[in-house]
């Protein structure tokens, strides 16, 4: 058993992660780090972990853990990493957006390779430190890389993504109250969404030169879940589309591509990315479906972890979808 500390465990992300880790066949939960929730039993912030565990939060810092996860706010990552020191066995996985751009990986010594298996599954084997990857950006990824790995994104691509209120994280604003959100739909950050950077780095790594990326993100008036369609020219049939795709995920174990169009119910719940293709003229339509936060946040993380500590890849995220 492998000893995990989490630090900032009170949000969304922290929840699911203390979820999966505390029906982790290989990891023990050693502490759970929250200077605003210390004292408090995590199952009276995390109630759907009544009868799961009974653990408390706690203000104090086990530095010699075997993995410590960081699910803090983003800016956040650098400031604590600076504050304290853990064991040089410890390895690190960030939820935050601090190290997941080039110009950011390296700190204090530290290395981060940027954690999306379906691109760097050696790499994060071979890692102490991962940036994990976005929620938009990984679904958006996914979608995009076998296209990239062949040179097959030489046109603009357009990008429309739509998210659960969720991916704004656990603090109420405007555009999360229940009023606003509620039977409405709206777009932000247009063509400035701040996951275009890491979406951009990792498609440029397997083609040099691609078209535009350009992206809409939506929010959506449920809870969980990213729906993403992006299309751009295409030269081949559908057929040979599908071929580059099966090929290109032939090893990975959660991301599927699929026959029939795909939707949100397929994938909630679980660490899974489905993917589908539709040919129109010239034009080729991808779409992919997750759950934001878990294969967009904290299952990815621990997909990672499992790489990291030669577990095999499913374990902990064992996880179905109820589609009904």
């Amino acid at each position: 058993m492998i000893r995990a500390g989490i630090i900032g465990g009170s949000g969304y992300t922290g929840g699911e992660l203390i979820r999966l880790l505390n029906n982790h066949p290989k990891v023990c939960i050693e502490f759970v780090y929250s200077t605003t929730k210390a004292g408090q039993n995590i199952n009276a912030i995390h109630s759907d972990l009544l009868g799961e565990l009974d653990l408390i939060f706690t203000d104090s810092i086990n530095t010699e853990v075997d993995v410590l996860f960081l699910c803090l706010g983003h800016g956040n990552s650098k400031a604590f990493l600076s504050r304290y020191s853990f064991s040089t066995k410890t390895k690190i996985i960030d939820l935050s957006n601090d190290f997941r751009l080039k110009k950011d990986a390296v700190f204090e010594g530290k290395n981060f390779v940027y954690g999306l298996p379906e691109l760097n599954k050696e790499n994060i084997r071979n890692s102490a430190f991962i940036a994990n990857p976005g929620c938009f950006a990984t679904c958006i990824q996914l979608a995009l890389l076998p296209l990239a790995n062949r040179g097959s994104l030489n046109t603009d691509v357009h990008v429309n993504a739509i998210t659960g209120s969720t991916g704004a994280g656990v603090m109420p604003s405007a555009t999360t109250h229940f009023s606003w959100r509620n039977n409405n739909i709206s777009w932000y950050k247009a063509f400035t969404h701040q996951h275009l950077g890491e979406i951009n780095e990792s498609l440029e790594s397997l083609q040099e030169a691609t078209g535009e990326l350009y992206f809409i993100p939506n929010r959506g008036d449920y809870a969980r879940g990213i729906l993403s369609t992006a299309y751009t020219r295409f030269e081949g049939s559908a057929a040979e589309a599908y071929e580059i795709y099966h090929e290109f995920y032939k090893e990975a174990v959660f991301t599927q591509i699929s026959e029939e169009p795909v939707h949100l119910k397929q994938v909630i719940n679980t660490n899974y990315c489905h993917i589908h293709l539709h040919k129109y003229k010239d034009v080729l339509l991808m779409t992919s479906v997750i759950d934001n936060l878990l294969k967009g946040a904290s299952g990815q993380a621990v997909q990672n972890m499992n790489l990291m500590f030669d577990f095999d890849e499913r374990d902990g995220l064992h996880l179905k979808a109820t589609v009904y």
